[in-house]
């Protein structure tokens, strides 16, 4: 096989793995982010009723289907980038045994990665079969959150995997959740408008890379094209590429020590 493509069986052994425990995993995967939908964008989206984004009257509903698919793919790459792959790290020493074989831990890693952006991407998926049967939501221009959903997947496993590479167990991930992730949830506009935020507080968010997804995904729900999608990319893009590095470099030196 060629260098390029050496993550491949790594790749492949975790989906085959995942296909015995693929239902219950998805059950767990979409039944979070549904409740959410069905909590607060029916339930609190009666009495909120329509917000204003950008001069435009949105459902509440579609406001909140709209932030949630992104915290979705974020939830899914996150968990599967820590709890899963530490797991296969750590506790069941699965990488140990994988370098063994004429294998870079480079490989392994890139493996890990992609299969965490792919368990993101199959998550979603069922998410917005949900949504467009509910009929939340009905617009082509969807089709094109796949490959972006995707990239947001990638982005959040690539700095998931910082964590992991530091983790001494399971329980350090609570730093991640509750310093990161959490408050990220809520000042990046999934909830409610990010313009009823502070001014410091709406500038920092702004480039927060759950941020940078939702203004990418929330324009194709409403059956638009986003704005300036190149510097929302961008700055995906490069908080994907230095979190792997970052990764690569502490989880070699996790080995290597």
């Amino acid at each position: 096989m060629h260098t390029y493509f050496r993550f491949w069986p790594v790749f492949l052994r975790n989906l085959l793995v995942w296909r015995k425990l693929a239902i219950p995993s998805l059950v767990a995967n979409i039944a979070e982010p549904l409740m959410w939908l069905v909590a607060f964008g029916y339930g609190l989206g009666a009495l909120v009723g329509e917000v204003t984004l950008d001069e435009q009257k949105v459902p509440y509903i579609l406001f909140l289907a709209s932030g949630s698919i992104c915290m979705s793919a974020m939830n899914a790459a996150t968990f599967e980038a820590l709890y899963s792959a530490f797991s296969r790290m750590h506790v069941q020493k699965t990488w140990d045994g994988i370098l063994n074989a004429p294998m870079r831990l480079d490989d392994v890693l890139l493996a890990e990665m992609l299969w965490a952006a792919f368990k993101a991407l199959f998550t979603i998926t069922a998410i917005l079969g949900v949504m467009f049967a509910l009929g939340i939501t009905q617009s082509w221009k969807l089709l094109a959150a796949w490959p972006i959903l995707l990239f947001v997947g990638i982005t959040f496993s690539c700095i998931a995997l910082i964590f992991n590479a530091l983790a001494k167990g399971y329980d350090f991930f609570t730093y991640y959740f509750t310093l990161f992730l959490t408050p990220m949830m809520f000042l990046s506009g999934v909830f409610f408008p990010r313009d009823q935020l502070p001014g410091i507080v709406r500038d920092i968010s702004a480039w927060l890379p759950l941020t940078q997804a939702i203004d990418l995904v929330r324009p194709l729900f409403l059956d638009q094209w986003p704005a300036n999608p190149a510097l929302h990319l961008g700055v995906l893009a490069a908080y994907a590429l230095i979190g792997w590095k970052i990764a690569l470099h502490l989880t070699k030196k996790r080995f290597r020590a």
